[in-house]
Order: structure tokens, then C-alpha cells, then sequence
């Protein structure tokens, strides 16, 4: 009999995400029978519940917004870098508990590719994402990085995340990102919309890297502004696909995981929901 293992994304509302697309594709590709990953609605309140009632079969938990912060409530273990970040992104089932942890931040790093030390991040907006974009952007070498947002207390909130990372911080308001956007790596993290007037304002250098967060709709007036000038962009896919990867590769124990199926499967997802 094959021995079953479960997985899931959890989150609230989570029945758009692809990433069971993602997962299921890995698993096939694998060979590995018996795996299944599926999507489960869950808000904050529910998800200690929701972890504690999990049988001895479930392997993992992918955890999308409004949960991870939360995340790191219900864990007996908690990663050097979720710790750091404040939020967690999965959950891996241990010897009497869960491991959080943020496969976030190497997922931003492996997305963004070769970015040179010492290079000057900006970063728009100061939500969770944001979090995870201040400490990727010490693991790739930055000599600083700005947060740009309408809050100055959502700024000065992810003040201890670049204290934790060690990467030296700025803080600026919403009115002053056009010039924040001279950066050598430019990470927008913000919703649907918000920085869309922006894309008429910036004047792109061509060597700036555009991280773009969203992927619905693609492209965003920011990212089609900025590939014409000539930047190179990375998208929400990209991340996407890096954070479940290293998600992947946790749940399963197995390594590497089948990037090119699972990156195949994601585009094919997204492609029949457009």
C-alpha cells in the first residue's frame, strides 16, 4: 500500500492560489505516489486549530496572507530567518511539532539571479512581503536599503527586521519614490494599483532591476514602464515558483526538486485563468 503524505496552502481567500498546481506537478514528476497537496481556507483565528487537529499523514503547510505572522504562534520551531523577518511562509511537520520558517527570502534572492554586492535596494511598501525583501536584500549584498510607504509607522515598524538582517536602513514617504526608484534594485511589494501612477513619473535607468511582486495582471503599468526603458524585471511568478521550490524540496526531503515541471505547471495554471 502506498503510504500517503498531505500538503496545503493555507490562507484566506486561498482557492485563486497556483501553488497546488505547483506542488502536484513536483510530486508527479518525482514519481512520488501518494503525495497530494491541496488548498484550505483559513483565517488567523482558526489556523491553531486547524494545525492541531492535523493527523501524522501532513508533511507541510504553505501559508499565504493573512497568515504569517501568525504562523510563528503555532510553531515548537522557528528558522533564523523567520525569526528575523517577524513571518513565516511554511510550516514543516518535526519530531513533536512544527518548523517555521520563510522560504520568502531565498526565493526573492534566487528569483532576483545575479544583483552585485553592494548594490542600493529600494523597497515599496511596508506590508509582510516587504519583510521578506529587506532580508533578501542583505543575502544578495546590499549596501542599504530605503523603505518607501504612505505610513511612516509601517516604515519605522521594519526598522528591527534590517537591525536583525544587519543591513543598513532608510526610511522615506510615498511622495518621494519617484527618486527612491533610482535604485540598482527596485522591489515593489505593494497591492494591485498602488503604484501604478508611478509608472509615468519614474525615469527608469535601464541598469535598474525591477522585482514586481504581482503577477494579476501581467504585466503592471510599473513593469511594462520598466522593460521599455530597458530594466530587466522579475515578476510575482518568479517568486512564486522559488518559494515553493524551497518549500517542495522541505515537505518531501528530496533535493533538488523538479524546477522545470513545476515552473511548467505554474505557467499553464496561470495561463488557463487568464
Amino acid at each position: 500500500m502506498t503510504e500517503v503524505h498531505r500538503a496545503a496552502v493555507l490562507g484566506k481567500p486561498v482557492a485563486h492560489s497556483l501553488s497546488p498546481a505547483i506542488h502536484n506537478a513536483g510530486y508527479a514528476a518525482a514519481g512520488l505516489a501518494g503525495w497530494s497537496y491541496t488548498a484550505v481556507e483559513c483565517a488567523e483565528s482558526e489556523l491553531a486549530g486547524v494545525v492541531a487537529g492535523l493527523g501524522p499523514e501532513w508533511a507541510g503547510l504553505s501559508l499565504t496572507m493573512p497568515l504569517k505572522e501568525v504562523a510563528l504562534s503555532v510553531a515548537t520551531e522557528i528558522t533564523p530567518v523567520a525569526a528575523a523577518v517577524g513571518a513565516a511562509n511554511t510550516l514543516v511537520r518535526v519530531t513533536g511539532g512544527w518548523r517555521a520558517d520563510n522560504t520568502d527570502v531565498p526565493g526573492m534572492v534566487d528569483a532576483l539571479g545575479g544583483v552585485p554586492g553592494g548594490a542600493s535596494f529600494t523597497v515599496l511598501g511596508a506590508g509582510g512581503t516587504a519583510r521578506a525583501a529587506i532580508a533578501a536584500a542583505a543575502r544578495a549584498g546590499a549596501a542599504g536599503v530605503t523603505v518607501v510607504a504612505r505610513r511612516a509607522e509601517a516604515v519605522a515598524d521594519l526598522r528591527p527586521v534590517a537591525e536583525a538582517v544587519g543591513v543598513p536602513f532608510a526610511g522615506a514617504g510615498w511622495d518621494e519614490a519617484k527618486r527612491h526608484a533610482g535604485a540598482d534594485v527596485v522591489i515593489s511589494t505593494v497591492p494591485k494599483g498602488v503604484a501604478d501612477p508611478l509608472a509615468a513619473e519614474v525615469a527608469w535607468r535601464p541598469a535598474t532591476v525591477l522585482f514586481d511582486a504581482l503577477y494579476d495582471p501581467w504585466p503592471t503599468p510599473l513593469a511594462a514602464a520598466a522593460a521599455a526603458a530597458g530594466c530587466r524585471i522579475v515578476s510575482g511568478l518568479d517568486l512564486l515558483l522559488a518559494q515553493a521550490v524551497g518549500q517542495w524540496e522541505q515537505f518531501t526531503g528530496v533535493r533538488p526538486a523538479p524546477r522545470a515541471a513545476m515552473r511548467a505547471a505554474l505557467h499553464s495554471a496561470r495561463t488557463s485563468r487568464a
